[in-house]
């Protein structure tokens, strides 16, 4: 299980600078300041994957932290973008962050020393 919450935590963060990055040298669609609030949520995403893995204390908190700063830019690039915020999309991002965390505690806690 923690294998598991550790890819899908770096393939989140990984997935959101990689996109914001792209964002913000070619189309612009967003402020500079969301796009660079999203790569440096997506690099510490990534980051907190591997305190994840090695269970250093409070990696699964500063993963939590990150999913949640990316759960916030979601809702307000969706207010931009397309003017009102689909309920299903945000749910859809919030079961999939909470899953992962849930894995990663639950992998860190029957984990062996």
């Amino acid at each position: 299980m923690l294998t598991a919450s550790t890819i899908g935590i770096a393939a989140y963060g990984a997935y959101a600078a990689i996109a914001a990055f792209v964002d913000l040298v070619s189309q612009s669609r967003l402020e500079i300041w969301v796009d660079l609030l999203e790569i440096m949520f997506g690099a510490l995403l990534v980051l907190a994957a591997a305190f994840v893995r090695v269970r250093i204390p409070g990696g699964l908190a500063l993963a939590v932290g990150g999913m949640l700063g990316l759960q916030a830019l979601a809702l307000h690039d969706a207010a931009h973008l397309y003017g009102a915020v689909a309920l299903a999309p945000q749910i859809a991002r919030g079961i999939f962050a909470a899953t992962l965390a849930l894995l990663g505690w639950l992998g860190g806690r029957t984990a062996g020393p």
